[in-house]
């Protein structure tokens, strides 16, 4: 029986995925197999070390020591474009919450006071206090290419607006996702310099750190707006602030409230909605729990964020795999430890991922209890796991 520790509810959608009769869900266990979990910060606690698994039920990772575990040889999985509907109509709508003031608006009828005539005439008082503007033919630049970033930019094209994108790193499958009529900048500055407004859409890492900065703003178009439905920490607060009270930014749309930015009418913060909907958290549920049930039943590896893609069909009942560093005559070695037990390799599978390379090997009979310590003794190997038939 596997134990799945909970740190968070999650949608019984996804745990129905995991049958009753192999594994059991719950809140506090000492020796968990796999830990699920949402926004749980997991950073500064010490994790057992029969943690074969992590899956986070949504994109971002920021709140799982990621580093930590691939030095343990455990998997972090993440459910990439789950929740990519959900986040791209809430950009949809901070677009539109900025270009036509609905929130200023808002806030304006809530105090209106009087009835009749004089009610009437502060209402059309706000009326034009509050004149908007239209999205098509607006130009709308979009940083990162990935789930969410391709939908933005399909619905924001199909709204009529110009569209440009920029991603470094955009895969093929993604570039054929795109619609034609989405233009790609040159480069970042290129991008900020030709748009009335900028969503933004990759991780936070060190590199993407105040991607939107003084510099950056100061290139955009007057009153331009930039929307932040990415993470915290990707956009300079200050900078924004800075730009909005010089009357050069619009607006600042973000999911990521912090004390400097609430309580200015130019800045439209949410309490980090993205992926807050019933379909996303259901979603992002079902996808990570079938990765992960693949991994612990298999050694399968699906969209993990430290280890390699690994996918390969069973074809025996004796199978193990190997987590280990990234150098040259793994494998070799690997093969001598089966061979010296007079295994013999009916399928194998070995792939890597930066520092970390991960191998499957379907065998042909039993494998020997000394034979997983032998592996395991290779310098350089992180864990090794025997999934079915072992001695």
């Amino acid at each position: 029986m596997y134990k799945v520790l909970s740190l968070n509810n999650i949608s019984p959608e996804g745990l129905k995925l995991l049958p009753s009769d192999q594994y059991t869900v719950g809140e506090k266990f000492e020796s968990p197999d796999a830990i699920i979990l949402r926004s749980y910060k997991m950073h500064g606690e010490s994790w057992p070390a029969s943690v074969k698994a992590i899956a986070r039920a949504g994109a971002g990772v920021n709140n799982i020591p990621v580093d930590e575990f691939t030095k343990r040889g455990v998997p972090v999985f993440n459910a990439p474009g789950a929740n990519a509907n959900a986040v791209k109509e809430l950009v949809i709508s901070g677009m539109l919450l900025a270009a036509r003031n609905l929130c200023q608006a808002y806030v304006y009828t809530q105090a209106l006071q009087g009835e009749g005539d004089e009610l009437n005439k502060q209402v059309e008082a706000g009326k034009k206090k509050f004149v908007g503007y239209e999205l098509p033919g607006r130009t709308l630049g979009v940083i990162g290419l990935g789930a969410i970033g391709v939908q933005v930019a399909n619905a924001a094209h199909s709204l009529g607006m110009n569209v440009i994108g920029f991603d470094n790193h955009i895969t093929v499958s993604r570039a054929w996702q795109l619609s034609a009529g989405v233009e790609q900048a040159r480069s970042l500055e290129d991008l900020f310099s030709r748009s009335d407004m900028v969503t933004l859409h990759v991780p936070l890492l060190e590199d993407t750190k105040h991607l939107v900065n003084a510099k950056r703003i100061a290139m955009m178009k007057q009153d331009g707006v930039v929307l932040n439905f990415a993470r915290g920490g990707i956009v300079d607060d200050a900078a924004v602030l800075e730009s909005l009270k010089a009357g050069h930014l619009g607006r600042y749309v973000s999911d990521f409230p912090s004390r400097e930015l609430l309580g200015n009418d130019q800045v439209i913060t949410l309490p980090h909605l993205g992926a807050s909907t019933e379909e996303a958290e259901t979603n992002c549920a079902i996808m990570v729990s079938q990765n992960m049930r693949d991994y612990i039943e298999h050694g399968i590896v699906r969209f993990s964020v430290n280890f390699p893609d690994a996918d390969m069909p069973r074809t025996s009942g004796s199978r193990i795999t190997i987590a280990n560093q990234n150098k040259p005559n793994m494998v070799a070695q690997i093969s001598t430890c089966l061979a010296t037990a007079g295994l013999n390799v009916d399928d194998l599978l070995n792939k890597s991922r930066g520092d970390v390379a991960y191998t499957i090997v379907d065998l042909d009979g039993p494998v020997p209890a000394e034979t997983i310590a032998a592996i395991g003794a290779i310098e350089g190997v992180i864990n090794v796991r025997c999934l079915g038939q072992c001695g």
